[in-house]
């Protein structure tokens, strides 16, 4: 899940490795002010990592998406969070704290073979494939403040692309892996950069007195959604990737985050409270269609879609703890996944390409 319970509404408390770095985060950002037909499916079951807690620990999980054979991927007494897929789905690179911090490993995606990727006494989260599976780009505070860095797939050659005394986090590739988004407090409150995978060319795309966060690049690669509170309230964001044509999507007087882009980027789902809880939205990429999928009286949030676009994955409380649940992308249908007593949270779907 993006956020360690920063809704500010009554809820359940977070794990606590995973908050240990995102709260670190969330503190500084909290601080500052479908058209066509679904892509048929791969072979084989679609899949679903995630984290769960019901060993007594976070650790990392993967199941088939019809909520079979959920099975413990990581199984150790350190903490296993934030799994992301390599480009095919082959590995799984996540956070954990079982050398003492939070380092990145890697690991098959049957979690075989757990490898430190970071190996040293700061924290080292949020990793980040590129496009082509070669790179990881991820944060550290290796160098006494939060920093991107990207490495080589096998950990070989960790590099500080941001190289400033600011706060610099939540690496985005950009789909042709050109260019990396980012945010940055550098110029006195959070804005969304841009860079060259070198480093080079760090341009401020947002340039508002705002705070402007959690960078999503469009399928295409052509535009950026982000959330943004420069209207008194955290609203649903849009912009060319160059930086121009800004404009409020959401535009409600409700908080509005998170914008994940459909596969086939005609659609975003993002998280609002403007029903008083937070609840799954879709509307289309535009802004117009704004339509509630989840409506009910628990917390439903953090919306992934399936790689054909015909799914949306969330997290929701609505059985007393976070639980993974499914819904066809119209919202029909919602499945709860996981169905067990434990905390269940930050679904990523396994790539078909």
């Amino acid at each position: 899940m993006i956020g360690c319970h920063v809704w500010g509404l009554p809820g359940p408390a977070r794990p606590s490795l995973y908050c240990l770095a995102l709260l670190l985060l969330m503190a500084s950002l909290v601080s500052c002010g479908g058209g066509g037909a679904p892509a048929p499916s791969p072979p084989g079951p679609a899949q679903i990592a995630f984290v769960s807690n019901r060993d007594g620990n976070d650790e990392v999980y993967l199941m088939n998406a019809d909520g079979s054979e959920q099975t413990n991927l990581t199984s150790n007494s350190g903490e296993d969070r934030s799994p992301q897929w390599s480009a095919g789905g082959t590995k799984i690179a996540f956070m954990s704290g079982r050398d003492g911090n939070p380092e990145i490993y890697v690991m098959n995606r049957d979690g075989s073979d757990p490898t430190n990727l970071t190996g040293n006494p700061a924290i080292d989260f949020e990793p980040q494939w590129s496009p082509d599976g070669t790179k990881i780009a991820f944060v550290s505070n290796r160098d006494g403040n939060w920093e991107i860095y990207v490495m080589n797939a096998d950990g070989s050659d960790p590099t500080n692309l941001t190289d400033n005394p600011a706060t610099d986090q939540y690496p985005q590739w950009s789909p042709d892996g050109a260019k990396i988004a980012f945010h940055s407090d550098r110029d006195g409150n959070f804005e969304i950069y841009t860079m060259n995978v070198n480093g080079s060319g760090q341009t401020n795309r947002t340039n508002n007195s705002a705070g402007d966060v959690v960078p999503q690049w469009s399928p295409d690669g052509t535009e950026i959604g982000f959330t943004s509170d420069r209207d008194g309230n955290q609203e649903v964001y849009l912009m060319n990737a160059d930086g121009s044509g800004q404009s409020n999507l959401t535009n409600s007087p409700a908080i509005d985050r998170y914008p994940q882009w459909s596969p086939d980027g005609t659609k975003i789902a993002f998280t609002s409270t403007r029903d008083a809880n937070p609840e799954v939205y879709l509307m289309n990429a535009d802004g117009s269609g704004q339509t509630r999928l989840t409506n009910n009286s628990a917390f439903d949030m953090d919306p992934v879609w399936s790689p054909d676009g015909a799914r949306i994955a969330f997290t929701s409380t609505r059985d007393g703890n976070w639980e993974i649940y499914l819904m066809n992308a119209d919202g029909s249908g919602q499945t709860n996944l996981t169905n067990n007593s434990a905390t269940d949270d930050g679904p990523v779907w396994r790539p078909t390409h």
